[in-house]
């Protein structure tokens, strides 16, 4: 299986709604490789418009100014927890040159020279079918030159087909919806090159024609398979997912598609849609001002605060508000009051009752179907189901405390038992999750003498 995320502009530091897809792809991974073999690959989008402007309004050399940048998205790995594979680099990495190159040579046939004019937004890097962009808003350029052409068009009925049946599949429902709706009003052929000129001399030349840069998002698509170091054994077969927000979607959806049946190769299997966070009810993005930073997040709060609120509360269909209130509340209730005081109350009575030694008794799984009913939650792209499902283990290790209270039991073994296989159970259930704290846990519980209970997770507010 093989599992990306989008790769961002790199004109600021990351954000919150990044944090997001990322997370999201790394539960992906986390729990395929349980599975089966897993690449998940991130990275960032370098030869951008926007990155150039953004460096000239810094007054840094655009080079250095994206290498400053990139760095920050690659070091989320640490403060996020995360497990990524790869990272690519769109300016660095010289395979990704070569394979971008060797893509627009597969689709030549496909590709033709006109002159076009028309409003363009920076912030998309797209030409724009109205006066405004619905993203980004404020005013458009008006841009006039004679560009390369890809023939979208030849490929409407083939794309339909495809997503129509669910051989390319679009998570959820009402982006496929969204999608099959676009492409029945008509696809258009897209400009897939800028000049030389309006580029800032930024990006990678068109072959055969220096006067002309290939198109950002042609060439940040291309990374899904450019940075591949064994193309046979993760594209040409097997799974292949994209997580995306519902912003670029046409881009994965439409145009990502049609370049590879163009280039005769195998298309993505799923596409896998999540909405955006918002503050106070505006889009989080690194251009309106309203941008979070998650390291400065994981920093106060720590890594698995800012995970877990990711994963329990955005929904799979929908804006998600986020605030640092909400965030601290729901670390305070689930992780401080919830699985923290139960590991503490499980292990301090195994103390209690039989000198911190777990008894050597036979013990029924409290939620015998968590695995399963995580996997169904993954598998529908539902993430905030399949946290509900592992949190449903600390809910019935609670009700089975009151309900057997071992304190006033002769011999309570085995409720003793049970209460620390659930716990064990949640480490390693978790551990897709929330890593650092799943192996907090399972160093209070593994083995069969436990340790003294000490605080998993302190409380913020």
């Amino acid at each position: 299986m093989y599992i990306t995320t989008t790769i961002p502009y790199v004109n600021a530091r990351p954000h919150l709604g990044f944090a997001l897809e990322i997370v999201q792809a790394d539960v992906l991974a986390r729990h395929y490789r349980r599975r089966e073999p897993v690449r998940f690959q991130t990275g960032t989008d370098d030869n951008s418009l926007k990155n150039v402007l953004a460096a000239q309004a810094a007054g840094v050399p655009v080079q250095e100014f994206v290498d400053r940048n990139a760095r920050a998205f690659e070091e989320l790995r640490e403060p996020l927890a995360l497990s990524f594979d790869s990272f690519v680099r769109t300016s660095r990495d010289p395979a990704h040159r070569q394979g971008v190159e060797r893509l627009w040579r597969a689709t030549a046939h496909d590709v033709y020279q006109r002159h076009y004019s028309g409003l363009y937004c920076v912030g998309c890097e797209q030409f724009a079918t109205e006066d405004t962009c619905p993203e980004h808003g404020g005013p458009l350029q008006v841009v006039e030159e004679r560009n390369w052409f890809f023939r979208l068009s030849r490929y409407q009925d083939r794309l339909r087909e495809l997503i129509a049946d669910g051989r390319l599949r679009v998570e959820p429902a009402a982006r496929r919806n969204e999608i099959l709706a676009f492409i029945e009003a008509g696809l258009e052929d897209i400009s897939v090159s800028r000049s030389q000129e309006r580029a800032r001399g930024w990006g990678i030349p068109v072959p055969g024609d220096p006067s002309q840069v290939v198109y950002v998002w042609w060439d940040a698509l291309a990374n899904y398979v450019t940075a591949l170091d064994d193309y046979e054994r993760w594209w040409a077969r097997g799974r292949k997912i994209h997580l995306v927000g519902k912003g670029v979607i046409r881009f994965h959806a439409v145009y990502w598609p049609a370049m590879l049946l163009s280039a005769g190769e195998p298309l993505p299997t799923e596409i896998y849609v999540h909405d955006y966070l918002t503050v106070e009810g505006r889009k989080i993005s690194k251009s309106s001002g309203s941008a979070v930073d998650p390291v400065d997040l994981a920093a106060r709060y720590g890594s698995d605060a800012v995970r877990w609120w990711l994963l329990r509360e955005v929904p799979r269909v929908g804006d998600a508000d986020f605030t640092e209130g909400r965030l601290a509340a729901r670390h305070d209730e689930d992780l401080a009051n919830g699985l923290g005081n139960l590991v503490k109350r499980v292990v301090t009575m195994v103390h209690r009752f039989r000198g911190g030694h777990v008894p050597d008794v036979p013990a029924e799984p409290l939620v015998p179907d968590v695995e399963e009913r995580v996997h169904e939650a993954l598998e529908a792209f539902d993430f905030r189901a399949a946290a509900s499902a592992v949190w449903s283990i600390v809910e019935e290790a609670n009700r089975h405390i009151e309900r057997e209270r071992p304190w006033q039991q002769a011999d309570p073994d085995v409720a003793l038992a049970t209460l620390v296989q659930a716990c064990r159970t949640l480490a390693v259930q978790l551990e897709v999750f929330l890593p650092e704290a799943a192996a907090r846990v399972a160093a209070q519980v593994e083995g069969a003498r436990l340790p003294e209970p000490s605080p998993l997770f302190p409380r913020i507010v």
